[in-house]
């Protein structure tokens, strides 16, 4: 029987299930919408489904590095207990070997691209991962690096990969420095490479806010430009990694270090879990009892 796109649409409407989940389902029971949606249940993709809105925003970061590429990625889970789980683990790091193999545009395509090893799309597993653990869970995002010899990978996971970064250095194949600087990263929090980043409707915007800010304090016109240029050196501090202090040693900027060990910085990425998004109220004892429960 042919699987039209309005069977699939229907289907997907039912159950949540992902088009292709959705499209092999129908296929298999031969257009059988009822036999179909046991099917996506008996795979544990129905079920998975029904908890599509629930918030999670708990999760980890990962890295994975495979010679010249590397992946920083996040997946989003309900309760910080999952992280712990060999379950999760697991699914962490096969993503993390699918990332960086395959290297795809975005978290849409990564989902509907065959798992290496496995059969099912990306989508199918994180899928079955759900139906076993009893919890939503999602890939976020990721971001892919790539590298020449003549450059270094540094990846660092904090707090259990709580916040997780990757750094690529240029002019150094010494790991430890890039890994120096991704720590560093990962406590300072910076937002630029460097100044040149910054785009110039950012810094007029604070340069605005100076202004108005030294003209309320009462100081003299004359002096206010001076003022700002000084403060605006503090607001590059703040944001730009190669202009801040180095956590390892105060007394140089992040810019002397590298620059001392023959480098540069080329670029870095930095995820702290659940940034952005919208957090569960739920007190710790609650959380417990719902885990108890399960």
């Amino acid at each position: 029987m042919a699987i039209t796109a309005k069977m699939v649409k229907e289907l997907r409407e039912k159950t949540g299930a992902g088009m292709m989940d959705c499209k092999k389902a129908l296929t298999e029971t031969d257009g059988d919408l009822d036999k179909a949606i046991d099917f996506l249940r008996e795979k544990g993709i129905a079920k998975a489904a029904k908890k599509a809105d629930r918030i999670a925003a708990e999760g980890s970061t990962y890295i994975e590095v495979d010679g010249n590429s590397a992946v920083l990625l996040e997946v989003n889970c309900e309760t910080d207990f999952v992280t712990k789980n060999d379950q999760f683990k697991n699914l962490l790091s096969d993503l993390g070997k699918h990332l960086v193999e395959q290297k795809p545009s975005s978290v849409e395509e990564a989902l509907q691209q065959p798992l290496h090893g496995n059969g099912d799309t990306v989508e199918t597993y994180i899928n079955s991962t759900v139906a076993k653990i009893g919890e939503k869970i999602s890939l976020r995002r990721f971001t892919v690096l790539n590298k020449t010899d003549n450059d270094s990978f540094g990846s660092y996971l904090h707090m259990g990969g709580r916040i997780g970064v990757l750094t690529l250095l240029e002019g150094t194949t010494d790991d430890s420095v890039a890994k120096d600087i991704a720590m560093h990263a990962a406590a300072v929090n910076p937002k630029y490479v460097s100044r040149d980043e910054v785009s110039e409707e950012e810094v007029a915007r604070e340069r605005e806010v100076l202004k108005t800010q030294a003209l309320n304090e009462g100081k003299p016109e004359n002096i206010v430009e001076k003022m700002v240029e000084g403060r605006l050196g503090k607001f590059f501090e703040d944001i730009c990694l190669l202009d801040q202090s180095f956590v390892k040693d105060p007394d140089q900027k992040v810019k002397k270090f590298v620059a001392d060990k023959g480098a540069t910085v080329k670029t870095f990425v930095r995820y702290e879990v659940g940034e952005g998004m919208e957090k569960r109220e739920e007190n710790f004892a609650e959380e417990v009892m719902s885990q108890v429960k399960k």
